[in-house]
């Protein structure tokens, strides 16, 4: 008999489940604006030149939301497919999309398991997105899969600093380290989701095993005088000392 999905798949769909209204309510502003937008300080795409010209390219996006990214690469030519594994957030890309004109395919399915062939897409992507909630050792292998040779993937999230420094018991960010960085990988929130992060040489050995090329790691950093609907401003002057925020590029050999 084959194992089931792992517990945090489950978990992670209820929360978001649970939260999608809320979290489009707080942050559909912030990244819902007429530029695609990276991340927790909304860097303009144009500035960090991360996915460069889409125009004809299959592009997937792992962990849409609400389709916003998604939205903006369409109106730029990519033959977007956006894919997440909350029902809610499908529903509001939905409306989204009716609301902007525009149409696509979206997937209900998991990071971990694409329903796509090998080498579908020239382009991968996740903005603070699905790579968060999915095990690397999982949703990487994955993603090098479904891209072409020569294909991108690109994804933001968090950084070991963060997950280090992060006191999860009094649910704030120190300056002080909370936990070991050897064996970093999955992450239990108290409020009953899961996330993951990876140490930096297993992040680039796990990318080399897929067949994956690392061309760039940005570690972003708010400018002065940033706002986020995600950080407060304290947060926001912690991540102008340490990187809060990473970018990984990487492409698949040719």
């Amino acid at each position: 008999m084959s194992e089931g999905p792992p517990d945090y798949v489950s978990l992670n769909r209820e929360s978001w489940e649970r939260g999608a209204d809320e979290y489009q309510r707080e942050h559909g502003e912030q990244i819902g604006g007429p530029d695609p937008l990276w991340g927790l300080w909304g860097i303009h795409e144009q500035e960090l030149g991360v996915l460069g010209d889409v125009a004809d390219k299959d592009v997937l996006e792992l962990g849409c939301g609400a389709g916003q990214w998604s939205i903006r690469l369409a109106g730029r030519g990519a033959r977007i497919v956006g894919l997440d594994y909350s029902e809610k957030q499908l529903g509001h890309a939905r409306s989204a999309m009716a609301a902007a004109g525009v149409e696509f395919p979206l997937v209900f399915a998991s990071a971990e398991a694409v329903p796509f062939p090998d080498a579908s897409f020239d382009l991968v992507f996740a903005d603070h997105g699905a790579n968060r909630f999915a095990d690397p050792y999982r949703w990487i292998p994955e993603a090098a899969r479904l891209l072409r040779r020569g294909g991108l993937l690109a994804f933001s999230g968090s950084t070991p600093f963060e997950a280090l420094c992060w006191d999860a018991a009094g649910d704030r960010l120190t300056t002080t380290l909370q936990r070991d960085y050897f064996g970093l990988h999955r992450i239990d929130d108290p409020d009953g989701y899961v996330e993951f992060e990876l140490p930096y040489g297993e992040w680039i050995r796990l990318f080399r095993t897929n067949g994956l090329i690392v061309e760039s790691l940005i570690e972003t950093r708010p400018p002065e005088g940033a706002t986020s609907t995600y950080r407060s401003s304290e947060e926001a002057a912690w991540a102008r000392r340490w990187p809060m925020e990473q970018i990984w590029v990487a492409r698949r050999e040719a």
